[in-house]
C-alpha cells in the first residue's frame, strides 16, 4: 500500500518508532546508531533509501543533545543517500522553551533547532503539542501540527466522569485546556500562577467553580510536576472531589515521580511521545499511544490528503 515509504529512528524512541510502522504493515528501517569511543555518534544506514519517501521518528528527550544530534546525522546521511523526501517526525521538540527572548541576551533555541533541521536535510516536520505554536514559524518547510487533545479527550471520554471540570494550570494553557474540555462536554476553570524563575511555580488561586468537582488539569509537558502537585493541593483545598492531571510529554525530570507519588493527585496520563524507563512507570502514571495517531499521519503526509482531516 505504501510503496516506497521507509521509517528510520535513533534511540530516543525506538519502541515507538516500532508500533508505527506496525500501524503502516511496515518493517522499520535498518540503521545502527551507535557511538565511536570519544563519544561521538556513528551511524549506519543498512538499506537503500534512493528515491524512498522516508520518515525520520526521533523525539529530542533527554539526553537532548545526544538525540538532537542523532536526528541531525540520520536526516544528513540520509539526504545524502538520494531520499525523496525527507520528514522529520519529532513527537517531542526539545530545546522549545526558549522561542523568544524574554529579557535581554537570551537565546531563542527552537528557532535555532529548526535552522538545524532544514540545513541537514529535513523537508518537512510532523510535531505534537509544540510548547508554543509560533514554533511553525520557524520553518519555511511544511509543518504538521497535531494537538495531543485528540488521544487525551478520547481518554476522559472513556471514563465517563459525570461531574467533570477540566482545569488549566496556568493562563498559558486556556486553549489546550479548553479544547480538551469542549471534547468531553466539561466545565472549565483556569489555575492563576506565576513562575519566579525557571522549574520553579507558585500556583495563587482558581478562576472558576471546582467545588465537588472531577477535576482534570491539562498542560503539554509535566517536567518536575511542581505545577500539577501544587495545582492539586489547591484544587483540593478549592473542594475538589478528585484531581487528576494529564499531559502530552511526559519529560518527568529530577524529583517528578516521587512529587507524584506523593501528591493528592488521583491519577496521572501521559502519552509515549517520550520514552520512559520502567522505574517512572509507577501506579498513579498511565501511558497512552500515539502510534495510530502519527501512523494515520504519515499516510495522510503520503497520499497528499489533508492531516487536519484527522483532527476532526
Amino acid at each position: 500500500m505504501y510503496k516506497n515509504v521507509k521509517i528510520f529512528t535513533g534511540n530516543a524512541n525506538p519502541e515507538l518508532a516500532k508500533d508505527i510502522a506496525e500501524c503502516l504493515d511496515l518493517p522499520l528501517g535498518k540503521s545502527v546508531v551507535g557511538r565511536f569511543s570519544d563519544g561521538e555518534t556513528s551511524l549506519q544506514i543498512g538499506e537503500s533509501v534512493r528515491g524512498a519517501d522516508v520518515f525520520i521518528v526521533q523525539p529530542t528527550s533527554q539526553p537532548v543533545n545526544e538525540h538532537l544530534m542523532e536526528l541531525l546525522i540520520l536526516t544528513d546521511a540520509i539526504r545524502r543517500a538520494s531520499a525523496r523526501r525527507i520528514t522529520v517526525v519529532m513527537p517531542y521538540y526539545g530545546y522549545a522553551r526558549q522561542e523568544r527572548k524574554s529579557k535581554a541576551r537570551d537565546p531563542i533555541t527552537a528557532k535555532l533547532v529548526a535552522n538545524l533541521l532544514v540545513a541537514a536535510g529535513a523537508r518537512r516536520i510532523l510535531s505534537i503539542d509544540l510548547h508554543a505554536n509560533a514554533i511553525q514559524g520557524f520553518f519555511d518547510i511544511p509543518f504538521d501540527h497535531l494537538p495531543g487533545a485528540f488521544i487525551l479527550a478520547k481518554h476522559y471520554r472513556a471514563l465517563k466522569l459525570k461531574n467533570a471540570c477540566v482545569v488549566s494550570p496556568d493562563l498559558g494553557g486556556v486553549t489546550r485546556a479548553r479544547n480538551i474540555a469542549n471534547r468531553i462536554g466539561a466545565e472549565f476553570a483556569i489555575i492563576e500562577k506565576r513562575r519566579p524563575k525557571a522549574n520553579v511555580a507558585e500556583v495563587l488561586n482558581v478562576l472558576g467553580d471546582v467545588e465537588g468537582k472531577d477535576c482534570i488539569m491539562v498542560d503539554d509537558m509535566i517536567d518536575t510536576a511542581g505545577t500539577i502537585t501544587k495545582g492539586a493541593e489547591l484544587l483540593k483545598k478549592f473542594g475538589a472531589k478528585t484531581v487528576r492531571a494529564c499531559c502530552t510529554h511526559p519529560v518527568l525530570s529530577g524529583p517528578a515521580i516521587e512529587k507524584i507519588m506523593d501528591s493528592v493527585l488521583d491519577e496521572v496520563v501521559v502519552t509515549n511521545t517520550i520514552a520512559l524507563p520502567p522505574e517512572k512507570l509507577v501506579s498513579k502514571l498511565k501511558v497512552l499511544s500515539v502510534a495510530p495517531f502519527i501512523a494515520r499521519a504519515i499516510a495522510c503526509i503520503y497520499d497528499d490528503r489533508s492531516v487536519s482531516e484527522l483532527i476532526k
